[in-house]
């Protein structure tokens, strides 16, 4: 369907009055400043799948930490997940490290400058490769991310799902459509901006829309049944069972996770999954739990948390409960539980750590 047929004048100034709301209201962000791609790429990563206000100070952190491309290369894996720690989506902090090591090793430290070279990156797909190509190159790529989903299904009333195959082609070329072919980077940035601001997912100001008289879903009283997203996967519920070993001179063990899944590479008490709730008996008779009890002896095992803590992913629910197990000794893999803030873990044990050791070591 062409949106464009109805709609030939409006279409004309779209970007230029989008792009001088923009001038006016935009929020002054630090990678706002600069075109060095290596800066837009970081804000890029880090902000996928987070907020602004939330991914402002990982961005400030990153920048003093590592300030060009070649010191995130040298800097050690877990240091980066370390840094990356709270954010979630930890397979963007790993892509984020290998990509920099091979733009260091291969390209000199140099971007590619093309969009089908941006592509190709670990970790970079169509929406970060465009607003690369366009606020650091000018290219003129249009960006598509949940806010110019929203404001163009609005707008221009497309009923698509949005997170379908069809849906992402549509808006795409839709977008490219739309663009200021001189000014592709400010324009890519005010119409993210006009969505994160203004035409927002509740209760946006339409009122004092710029757009209200042309935008479909005003006009028509959708605006709250814009854009069509089809339904999620179910909620996989997932079973956690956490061994919190501790020995009398108060050392620990964590394990790194390993292979494919949540959390790669990140460090964690050691875990026993179950498909449902367990009590002790059943947890004990584990092959897990014998295996690593093994050889130690046990002086008590306890339940810390009747109550499952429920930790929520996109398309998980965890239900984990600690066990603190209290051995007499320990063997050389231990470590001193003030040591644990040197590794990088999941919220879920961080959050954990943070109540349970400050009281137990009182």
């Amino acid at each position: 369907m062409d949106y464009f047929r109805s709609m030939t004048k409006f279409n004309v100034v779209f970007a230029k009055n989008l792009i001088a709301w923009y001038l006016r209201n935009k929020r002054e962000l630090p990678w706002r400043s600069t075109q060095d791609p290596y800066c837009i790429w970081l804000s890029e990563i880090l902000l996928q799948q987070t907020r602004v206000a939330q991914g402002l100070p990982y961005y400030l952190k990153f920048i003093e930490t590592y300030p060009n491309i070649k010191k995130l290369a040298d800097a050690p894996e877990d240091e980066v997940l370390k840094l990356w720690q709270g954010l979630g989506y930890y397979s963007r902090a790993r892509n984020l490290h290998a990509t920099a090591k091979f733009i260091a090793q291969h390209r000199n430290g140099n971007f590619p400058n093309t969009y089908k070279e941006l592509l190709e990156l670990k970790g970079v797909g169509d929406y970060t490769a465009s607003a690369i190509a366009s606020i650091s190159f000018k290219i003129p790529e249009a960006v598509v991310d949940g806010n110019v989903f929203r404001v163009l299904s609005r707008i221009f009333g497309i009923p698509t799902p949005i997170n379908s195959p069809m849906g992402q082609k549509e808006f795409k070329k839709l977008a490219q459509q739309l663009i200021d072919i001189e000014n592709p980077g400010t324009y890519n940035q005010a119409i993210m901006e006009f969505g994160a601001l203004f035409c927002t997912p509740q209760n946006p100001d339409c009122i004092s829309c710029l757009f209200k008289t042309e935008c479909f879903a005003y006009k028509n009283d959708m605006v709250s049944a814009l854009p069509v997203k089809l339904k999620a996967k179910p909620v996989q519920k997932r079973f956690f069972n956490y061994l919190v070993l501790i020995t009398k001179d108060e050392k620990t063990l964590l394990q790194k996770r390993l292979g494919k899944g949540i959390w790669e590479k990140l460090y964690e008490f050691p875990l026993i999954e179950s498909s449902k709730k367990i009590g002790l008996k059943e947890l004990s008779k584990t092959e897990h739990f014998q295996n690593l009890t093994k050889g130690l002896v046990m002086e008590s095992v306890t339940l810390y948390n009747d109550r499952a803590v429920i930790h929520k992913l996109s398309h998980q629910h965890l239900y984990a409960k600690f066990w603190i197990v209290e051995v007499k000794d320990d063997h050389p893999s231990f470590i001193p539980v003030s040591k644990i803030g040197n590794y990088a873990v999941p919220v879920l044990i961080e959050n954990f750590v943070s109540e349970f050791f400050v009281s137990y070591s009182m």
